[in-house]
């Protein structure tokens, strides 16, 4: 009985297998026992043990097999002011860190990031995406972050890393002066500045970050929806021409519909255009006076005019009012503008096809808005 009590109290192999994935760091029981003179200690890849002896760290161990002695943990017995040859139990708590990666944690800007888009103005955007890390100093780490804790996990270090990666990704991005459409490409270069940005940080705490990428940055739903309109106008060109081929095929679908109403204005359509057909002559005019259409040369089939013929319209403008685009104004508001002095030669205007901003004096389509303006009144 007293022989097994004594074997109880005494520690002879320390070691760590840990099945988690989680698991930062894991304290060693030992509450009412004491590490064993000569105790073996086992240390595996991906690990480091540290050993704390009266809130103090003494010793840092990497992978290997241990035998512990005094001559083998000078730091210790420094610390418990021991002689060489003293062969008393160690009273110390060792822990055990992993040094292996944590990877797929994750990152986000919970808040929008203002910048200033140098085509669509002041913006907000939001990004998000993942990282991973790794303990390289496990004294500092212990130190630093750890202290007691029996057992650590990467969800309790993680949010602290997100508020030093997300306040480093907005300094970073308002500063950038990247176009928020040319982001999407720049992801990887972005992620690389924000890694380097934030490793003198990481480091105070004994990690190091050896991934971290960027997986998206959105727009608000607004702004999305705004510039999904604006892709779209692009795609379809010519407004008139798209809008009488919209019209005519409404027509269509409704004269080939089930029901007895498409049918009737399909057919009561296709007699107005036949009845508009046979009133013309062969030259597309009606006969004048009874005069007969044998004279006048034959005519191949000929087909009806546009149902709306529209008149060619001058494209949408948009300009550079106080600081910020503005627009799309049409001919008609570019004249007002003028007229209230808000739109001068100087002026900077865009529209679609153009390649860039070019002053409203300086474009063809906008100077005749300018000729024969008196020059500005001299300075009293």
């Amino acid at each position: 009985m007293v022989l097994d009590f004594l074997t109880g109290e005494f520690i002879d192999v320390i070691e760590w297998v840990d099945d988690t994935r989680d698991t930062m760091v894991w304290r060693y029981e030992t509450r009412g026992r004491a590490i064993k003179y000569g105790a073996k200690l086992t240390v595996r890849e991906g690990q480091a043990a540290v050993f704390v002896h009266e809130g103090q760290l003494a010793d840092v161990f990497t992978p290997g097999l241990y035998m512990l002695e005094t001559n083998n943990l000078p730091v210790l017995t420094r610390l418990q002011h021991w002689d060489h040859g003293f062969r008393s139990p160690f009273k110390s708590e060792v822990y055990f860190v992993s040094t292996t990666r944590f990877n797929d944690l994750k990152w986000g800007t919970r808040n929008p990031v203002i910048t200033r888009d140098p085509e669509f103005g002041p913006v907000r955007l939001r990004a998000f995406g993942t990282y991973s890390m790794r303990v390289t100093d496990p004294g500092v780490f212990m130190t630093e972050i750890v202290g007691t804790d029996g057992e650590f996990t990467a969800d309790e270090i993680s949010f602290q890393l997100r508020n030093v990666i997300v306040q480093e990704f907005s300094r970073m991005i308002a500063s950038a002066g990247i176009p928020v459409l040319d982001m999407a490409v720049n992801t990887a270069d972005l992620g690389r500045i924000v890694a380097t940005a934030i490793a003198p940080t990481i480091a105070q705490y004994g990690l190091t970050i050896p991934e971290f990428y960027i997986e998206n940055i959105s727009l608000p739903d607004e702004v999305e929806k705004m510039l999904d309109k604006r892709t779209s106008m692009g795609i379809v060109g010519d407004l008139n021409r798209f809008g009488q081929y919209a019209q005519a095929e409404s027509m269509l679908n409704a004269s080939t519909g089930d029901n007895a109403m498409g049918a009737g204005l399909g057919a009561g359509m296709g007699a107005a255009i036949g009845m508009a057909g046979a009133m013309r002559g062969p030259w597309g005019t009606a006969p004048q006076n009874g005069a007969p259409q044998h004279d006048t040369p034959p005519a191949g089939p000929s087909s009806p005019p546009p149902l709306h013929p529209a008149a060619p319209e001058d494209p949408p403008w948009h300009l550079a009012l106080d600081g910020a685009a503005a627009g799309p104004f049409t001919r008609a508001e570019l004249e007002r503008l003028r007229d209230q002095g808000r739109l001068t030669a100087d002026t900077l205007a865009w529209t679609q096809g153009q390649d860039g901003w070019q002053r409203a004096g300086e474009l063809p389509a906008l100077a005749p808005l300018f000729a024969g303006l008196p020059p500005p009144l001299p300075q009293a």
